[in-house]
Order: structure tokens, then sequence, then C-alpha cells
């Protein structure tokens, strides 16, 4: 029987990989971050993808990585912020994965990404402006294909962990 893994979704900072891992110990379930198995195939990180072949191709290899992992079931996966930019991936999500949106504040937001240099898009003159243009145009998508939508603020990530293990 298909069981349908679980996947994580929100803006950078929130907590993806860190309650992705913990809830993926708890479930005894594999767990994946499309991020990390993007940079371990390259050899690179992601900022160095970005500059060599730019957002777009990177956004390629990230559909490729969803679309690999979706054919597996029973896992935990974390995605990147920006995978529910593209429509094949967002019906992947929706047909594939139990989606839980991890949200938290703007602020909250800054102070987790705040001295993270490995962030290619927030590496601009003003990251929190950045952060709310990206959450504008985001957020809606994430709610699109979210089946849950779990509030992060004021919770550790083991909290965050624990209440998902409850709901799915």
């Amino acid at each position: 029987m298909l069981v349908k893994s679980i996947v994580l979704v929100g803006p950078m900072g929130v907590g993806k990989s860190t309650i992705g891992r913990l809830l993926a110990s708890a479930l005894q379930r594999d767990f994946y971050d499309t991020d990390k198995l993007i940079e371990d195939r390259a050899g690179a990180d992601i900022s160095w993808i970005f500059d060599i072949e730019g957002e777009d191709g990177f956004r390629v290899r990230e559909s490729n990585t969803l679309a690999e992992l979706c054919m597996q079931d029973d896992l935990v996966i974390a995605t990147g912020g920006g995978i529910i930019m593209r429509e094949e991936n967002r019906k992947l999500l929706n047909k594939y994965g139990h989606v839980v949106y991890l949200t938290a504040s703007v602020n909250q937001l800054v102070r987790r990404t705040d001295k993270d240099k490995k962030r290619p898009l927030l590496q601009v003159d003003d990251p929190k402006q950045k952060i709310i243009e990206l959450l504008e145009l985001r957020d809606p998508l994430y709610r699109e294909v979210a089946d849950f939508v779990i509030e992060t603020d004021g919770k550790t990530p083991k909290q965050v962990a624990e209440t998902l293990v409850e709901q799915v």
C-alpha cells in the first residue's frame, strides 16, 4: 500500500530541514532535503549553481530531484523555499505528498537567515525586504499545496515535529 510522503514547504529559514530530520526520526522514515541532494549531486553549493546556471538552471535541478523523490513513498522531504514556483512541482506535491506549510513571521525569518551567506536570493542590500517580497509571491502557492499549515514562531523544532507526528 502506498504511504504518501510528508513534504515540508515554506520560506527559507523556517526550519524545514531541522524539523524534517526530527519528524523522520520520530516516524522512522527516511529523510531527504532537496537542496542537500542537489548540492551532493552537483558537487557544488547552491550559490555556485546560481552563479553558473542561474536560478532557472537550479530550478530544473530542483524539479528533477522532486520528481525522483515522488517516485518513492513513506519519506519525509524538506524542500527549498522556491520549489512551489513551478506548476509542475505543485502538481507533484498535491499528488504524491502530505504537504505541510511551515510558516514564520518576517522578523523571525530575518533573524534565522541573518548570518547565512549561502542563500543566493538574500545576497541583496535589504534582505528583509526581499523576504517580504518572496512571501507575498509565494505564500498563496504554499497554501495552494498545503494539507496542513503550522506556525513555527515561539516553538522549538522539536515542538513542531511533535505537533506534526500527531497530525499526520
